[in-house]
């Protein structure tokens, strides 16, 4: 059976890699953003285009305009899929508010306070999402939600609104996890490695001296849709569920390589981090 996936802000970057990969595994994608002309926000790429590029990959790309902070819109985009496919496999919740200022030197308290809007759109948007996808998962009594996370979540990486995020997925998962025990449901966190994105790629290109150094260490970008579709598949998929895991160490379990045939290196041995430890105590 084609599996029925949702990838939350794939116009570009994770996003719209991940949404080409799993159409290259044959799902159908519901691809939802808000760009719908190209340029939007000084980036390329569209809904419409990802939507297309899932097709030709050989899966089938469905483009739903989607401001992921619009609530009614969230619920709008959940109803069309329950209508049109009447399940969901895969839910990815990559959606967020990235803005240029979040490179910018300085403390948080000069940069613009519109960069809050990663944690209003980037944690609240995923929850809302994933309430949505449950509502259709646990009758089904099936579905992987994921979180498109980074290791940022653990040490300091641009700043606390961007480090907020990223704790507060990981957070989402590890919880959600612990309500949807015995429901045939799980929920994970990945941590991405350094994407070949439109922006990383540009960062790159404008500042070699800071940031060339990442060169070595991207990932594709469709490199966590390949994991993602492993994990799917994956008998042991319940015993993952609530953890927080490194997308390379992913890659080795499934045996998912870069397309030079190596394996990307993992946040303990580039940062010496590791995921958050989850206590298995339960207060209701």
């Amino acid at each position: 059976m084609t599996a029925i996936a949702i990838v939350t802000g794939a116009s570009r970057g994770a996003g719209r890699g991940i949404a080409i990969a799993l159409g290259s595994h044959g799902c159908t994608v519901y691809v939802t953003g808000r760009s719908q002309e190209r340029g939007r926000d000084g980036l390329p790429g569209t809904i419409h285009e990802t939507a297309a590029a899932v097709t030709q990959a050989g899966g089938r790309g469905i483009a739903v305009a989607c401001d992921h902070s619009d609530d009614d819109q969230v619920a709008a985009l959940f109803a069309q899929v329950a209508e049109e496919a009447d399940r969901i496999d895969i839910l990815v919740n990559n959606a967020c508010a990235i803005q240029d200022a979040l490179h910018a030197p300085g403390g948080f308290w000069e940069k613009p306070l519109a960069l809050s809007q990663m944690i209003e759109v980037g944690v609240r948007s995923s929850y809302v999402a994933s309430w949505h996808a449950a509502r259709m998962m646990v009758p089904q009594g099936s579905g992987l939600i994921v979180f498109t996370s980074s290791p940022g979540s653990v040490h300091y990486c641009m700043g606390p609104a961007y480090g907020a995020h990223k704790a507060g997925i990981d957070k989402l998962a590890a919880d959600m996890a612990v309500d949807l025990v015995d429901t045939g449901v799980s929920a994970v966190s990945i941590w991405m490695g350094a994407l070949a994105s439109e922006r990383l790629l540009a960062m790159i290109a404008a500042q070699p001296d800071k940031y060339g150094h990442l060169t070595a260490m991207l990932e594709p970008t469709e490199y966590t849709g390949h994991l993602i579709h492993a994990l799917q598949a994956d008998p042991d998929l319940r015993d993952l569920s609530g953890q927080v895991l490194i997308g390379a160490e992913l890659g080795r379990r499934y045996g998912i390589a870069r397309p030079d045939g190596t394996f990307p290196p993992s946040a303990r041995d580039t940062h010496r981090v590791e995921p958050p430890r989850q206590f298995p105590v339960i207060v209701r």
